[in-house]
């Protein structure tokens, strides 16, 4: 290189001074390499990390071990193992619709789900400090009215008169179910405040492991079922509680599942039903802590999260890795509220692309097997069941339609065409004429209906009206056809209750054939068919049975301090299992009141159900925009 010589300046000069600049520029480069390293050391240096690493960079798998008992123990719930929705990509945008935040551009979101950053990208949750600053452009759509979302719905939550009925005996009965909560609920303040569940013979709490170091689930699970039978001095104590010490800020190891169903399902419901700010706020909270579970290279949640730390990992006992679809696939009711709520569109981004890959990928006989890898995002078994381990997958297909008003067409079209799959593979008819839902294992139909399947009663029942019109007869007819099935379950046992599994070969009919499928733990999902199958057809055989029910719980399942499961249903020597599990206070007696209730009392027109009994409510959305519209013309 040639330099000009300058006048005045010599050359050794002239070479020095650029020999000092050339220093200067080798150490300013130095300093800003160090900084933009630094920034990927500091603790919450995720954010800024996403900024500079590729979209197509994958998080490392954690992969956790549980024992075969932690399996057994999870999966003895109601309605066990979830149901959300698959979605495909039209009805991704109709579903993206429903919320206040403008969705990702079409491009970016097709650019952005297949890679684990991606999916990391959209799973975490805004700063407050970014949250409060996109609140000062929102408009009115963007913020949650609580008077607003009451002025659209069609009935009061409670009724005209809390759902009394008329008829006194009908009356009477309900009001024995409302002793039944109270006397569980003030055995459980009285022996086991706090803890998640009550054990009644020892009089004492309960924690388990499935919550990851949460507290209280009884009282969260209880507080709508205490507020619509107006046991408002037990409800103002379970709220207080929540105010004062349920602790969010816990470092254990959760079933997403079940913290979803049962504590965001729980304040949700609470904050629906009341406008109680404490719950939304609670609720807000605790869903951010749920985020982490979708850093997977498909966006498929898997099944346990560290509440603290936000690693993610599937069950041991799940095939090789897998998540669950009752799991993963009973999120998204809650999760569309807390966008409702947030007016964070990465709760529905969520659940959406969960359904988005189950549209894309194949289904073996148009069925949804249990498992599936949440790295390949393909089926790991092909075991089919609408028991245990696939259940409210289904169910949430149908009440994610109904949740929408009726807008979210996805949903239908995947509910009815599973549906048609059911009926082809799984409906079966015995030698005694009983319809049921058989296991279908690889093509191997396996004769066995758990007591989660009896929720299939109620579910074909509510989604009858909305199926082909020619079908709607047919559908009606074949949940009354599974409900029966379900209620002979239980009376042909000694207690009048029914077992955990029975079975339809080697001569049993609605009978449980082996010594493990005999216990009964509280299950709500016969009495949640009875409750639908009311409301649907007024056929007093349904309020018959419930009240058959009610007589058997008094019974054999309570004792002095609470109420128990049983060990086996079919002698009248019981043997308590000493676990009064939440979720018969939150679905068990609440579906009880609700029969013995008029069909104002959470109508059916404006609520829709968790897989935990926690009602939601429909989201009218052309009501909420005419109400902005109205307000912005005054």
């Amino acid at each position: 290189m040639v330099f000009r010589k300058l006048p005045g300046v010599s050359a050794s000069g002239m070479g020095l001074r650029l020999s000092q600049k050339f220093v200067f520029l080798l150490f300013l480069s130095g300093l800003v390499t160090l900084c933009f390293g630094a920034l990927f050391f500091l603790p919450d240096s995720v954010r800024l990390k996403r900024i500079f690493l590729s979209k197509t960079e994958t998080q490392p798998v954690t992969v956790g071990a549980g024992s075969e008992n932690d399996a057994r123990e999870h999966l003895k719930r109601p309605k066990d193992q979830g149901m959300t929705p698959a979605k495909g990509e039209t009805s991704s945008i109709k579903l993206k619709n429903l919320s206040r935040k403008p969705s990702v551009p079409r491009e970016e979101t097709e650019d952005r789900l297949p890679g684990g950053k991606a999916q990391e990208d959209l799973s975490l949750p805004k700063s407050r400090t970014e949250a409060a600053t996109s609140s000062e452009h929102s408009t009115d759509m963007d913020t949650f009215s609580y008077n607003k979302f009451r002025r659209c719905l069609l009935k009061a939550p409670l009724g005209k008169d809390s759902g009394t009925p008329n008829d006194p005996m009908t009356n009477e009965r309900r009001e024995k179910v409302k002793e039944m909560m109270k006397f569980a609920w003030d055995n459980y303040k009285r022996y086991a405040w706090g803890k998640n569940e009550l054990r009644p013979l020892t009089r004492n709490g309960h924690i388990g492991n499935m919550f990851g170091g949460l507290r209280g689930a009884s009282i969260i699970d209880s507080l709508d079922t205490l507020y619509i039978m107006g046991l408002m001095e037990e409800y103002n104590d379970a709220k207080e509680w929540v105010k004062t010490s349920l602790d969010l800020n816990s470092n254990g190891e959760a079933s997403l599942f079940e913290v979803n169903i049962r504590y965001v399902g729980g304040l949700l419901s609470a904050y629906y039903l009341t406008g109680e700010e404490i719950f939304k706020t609670k609720v807000l909270e605790l869903g951010e802590k749920l985020l982490p579970a979708f850093n997977t290279p498909t966006g498929i949640p898997r099944g346990v999260i560290n509440l603290g730390s936000g690693t993610s990992w599937s069950w041991g006992w799940a095939s090789a890795g897998s998540s669950i679809l009752a799991e993963f696939g009973t999120l998204h009711l809650e999760f569309v509220h807390l966008t409702e709520l947030s007016a964070n569109q990465i709760y529905t981004e969520k659940v959406m692309n969960i359904r988005k890959l189950l549209n894309k990928i194949e289904k073996p006989h148009g069925l949804y097997p249990n498992f599936l890898s949440p790295v390949s995002g393909n089926w790991v078994q092909h075991h089919v069941s609408i028991g245990g381990l696939g259940d409210s997958f289904y169910e949430y297909l149908i009440k994610s339609y109904l949740m929408s008003d009726k807008a979210d067409e996805d949903a239908k079209r995947m509910y009815y065409s599973a549906l048609d799959a059911i009926e082809a593979n799984l409906v079966q008819k015995s030698a005694g004429g009983l319809t049921y839902m058989a296991e279908w294992r690889g093509g191997i139909l396996d004769h066995k209906m758990g007591h989660l399947a009896c929720f299939s009663g109620g579910m074909i029942g509510i989604g009858a009206d909305d199926g082909p019109q020619e079908k709607r007869q047919h559908y009606l007819d074949l949940a009354a056809e599974i409900t029966h099935t379900c209620h002979e379950s239980y009376t042909r046992s000694g207690t009048k209750l029914g077992p955990e599994a029975f079975r339809f070969d080697s001569g049993a009919e609605a009978t449980a054939t082996r010594l493990s499928d005999r216990y009964y733990i509280l299950r709500p999902e016969v009495i949640e068919s009875y409750m639908y199958m009311w409301r649907l057809t007024h056929d007093p055989k349904y309020r018959e049975w419930g009240w058959e029910a009610v007589q058997a719980l008094e019974q054999y399942c309570r004792v002095e301090s609470g109420f128990s499961g049983i060990r086996d249903v079919y002698t009248t020597t019981i043997t308590h299992d000493n676990m009064q599990q939440s979720f018969f206070l939150s679905e068990t007696l609440k579906y009880l009141y609700l029969l013995f209730s008029e069909d104002d009392l959470l109508s059916l027109e404006d609520w829709v159900f968790n897989t935990e009994a926690h009602p939601l409510p429909v989201i009218r959305r052309s009501c909420q925009q005419s109400h902005v519209t109205q307000t912005g013309s005054q």
